[in-house]
């Protein structure tokens, strides 16, 4: 009779490995395109924010505040003017009436992380929260003052975690920018621990929420600043002006 062979235990073990290896291999680039997308389709999400901040601002003459935890999405104090949280709040969904929401009532990015918004509050006196004041102050008059950072450096900002002096070290993406609308990314839920990304109010702050904000291309830990996922949108003072003139709320 004929002996019929087996695989030995050496060649089910190469086998296993192979198969191991090419699964590894697919898994790793359906892991990037899954990021790949999260990123884009919050890009998306941020664009149709700014937008509805935008239509927002048109029909009531002034930006919402931002809304805080336990506000259930509506911005904080309900009608605007001093700002409860202008620059470590969250976007008011409710009160844009934008979604998709979590169960807090936050508009969440593609990781299901809420987005965060600030608002400028130059020396404190709320004028673009305020029903009626840009329009009482005068475009020529008006001074938005957040600042929209490169980073990337060792000490990114200067005078971090004061509200009113807070700046760019070095060159400014802006310094004007009247609102900045901004996701922490796939490590949302923790926040990130490098230089730069630390800046931007998330559960891993060093300093209290200011007026500067950092903002640039996707790094590694290894990467200068250290990594940085975070998508950040900021609105120009002239946007808002020509939309608000367009709408008839200024001059």
């Amino acid at each position: 009779m004929r002996l019929t062979r087996g695989f030995t235990l050496t060649e089910l073990a190469i086998v296993l490995l192979i198969v191991a290896l090419l699964i590894g291999g697919l898994l790793m680039p359906m892991s990037s395109q899954v990021d790949q997308r999260n990123q884009a389709e919050t890009q998306k999400r941020l664009a149709e924010i700014h937008d509805a901040l935008l239509g927002y601002a048109a029909a009531n003459g002034r930006l919402p505040c931002p809304a805080i935890a336990g506000s259930n999405g509506i911005e904080d104090p309900v009608g605007g003017g001093v700002c409860t949280s202008a620059h470590g709040g969250f976007l008011p969904a409710s009160t844009l009436g934008v979604t998709p929401t979590n169960a807090a009532g936050f508009v969440v990015d593609a990781w299901n992380q809420p987005i965060r918004y600030a608002v400028t509050k130059t020396n404190n006196t709320y004028d673009f929260t305020t029903a009626s004041g840009m329009r009482t102050k005068t475009i020529a008059a008006l001074v938005p003052d957040l600042r929209v950072c490169p980073g990337q450096v060792a000490s990114p900002i200067t005078n971090p975690g004061n509200p009113t002096t807070a700046a760019c070290n070095g060159a400014s993406l802006s310094t004007t920018a009247v609102a900045v609308i901004y996701s922490l990314g796939r490590n949302g839920a923790t926040g990130g621990a490098s230089v730069d990304e630390s800046h931007n109010p998330n559960p891993n702050s060093a300093v209290a929420a200011d007026r500067a904000f950092i903002s640039h291309i996707e790094s590694p830990t290894t990467a200068f600043g250290g990594e940085f996922d975070d998508l950040v949108v900021w609105m120009s003072p002239n946007v808002l002006y020509n939309r608000l003139i367009a709408a008839g709320q200024l001059p």
